[in-house]
């Protein structure tokens, strides 16, 4: 499972959904979708919001494993 920060970003940076979607390329229901964990963005878009926000992908993005250890 893919787990991400991109609220806490959007917050930090005082930015709603729509401003972010509009950013890279995407529908304010897609950002919303990745916030709630319904949705894995392909590398690309998870390249693209990490550019908006100035940081590396593994700041935003983590992999969680599914199997328990």
């Amino acid at each position: 499972m893919i787990r991400n920060k991109i609220r806490e970003y959007r917050a930090r940076y005082g930015m709603k959904q729509e401003e972010l979607a509009r950013r890279v390329g995407v529908r304010r229901e897609t950002i919303g979708n990745l916030e709630k964990g319904r949705y894995n963005p392909s590398l690309v878009l998870a390249w693209n919001i990490a550019g908006v926000f100035g940081v590396p992908i593994e700041e935003i993005f983590t992999v969680e494993s599914d199997r328990p250890e």
